[in-house]
């Protein structure tokens, strides 16, 4: 039941890129907003690149080797999801529209989904992951 409510979320944030894409509201153009981008870019790749080898997943799959908790997974339990958010987000408040605004939130919506999801599978198959989530924010370093 999870793996199938983490590929519908998938879908979800899937579906909610393409719809700001083809609103032209994926990409920021002012300068604060870029700025947003590119540390959110930044930040998926320094992710990625702790995460290591590890396959990515359409559905919430957790992988062999334990929880990571270097680099960015020191500050965020999900910071790929969390540079993904920061990234559209600032997409869409620099070209706000109401459809831009509706494809971020089913973006958002997307996202939780995937990380409870996630969070469930984790804490089933590595215990140790329940003391990490009381130490770690999921997506706002320090606050959430």
């Amino acid at each position: 039941m999870l793996k199938a409510l983490s590929v519908a979320a998938f879908g979800l944030m899937v579906a909610g890129i393409i719809g700001l894409y083809y609103s032209h509201a994926l990409f920021a153009h002012r300068l604060p907003f870029t700025g947003v981008q590119v540390a959110a870019a930044l930040l998926m790749i320094a992710a990625r690149v702790a995460f290591g080898r590890r396959s990515f997943h359409a559905a919430a799959t957790p992988t062999e080797g334990g929880i990571v908790t270097t680099g960015p997974y020191a500050y965020f339990r999900h910071p790929i999801y969390a540079a993904a958010l920061y990234f559209v987000w600032s997409g869409a408040l620099d070209n706000v529209s109401p459809p831009a605004v509706a494809c971020a939130l089913v973006i958002s919506v997307g996202a939780a989904g995937r990380m409870l999801s996630e969070e469930r599978l984790l804490v089933d198959r590595y215990p140790e992951y329940r003391d990490y989530m009381a130490r770690v924010s999921r997506i706002i370093p320090f606050v959430y």
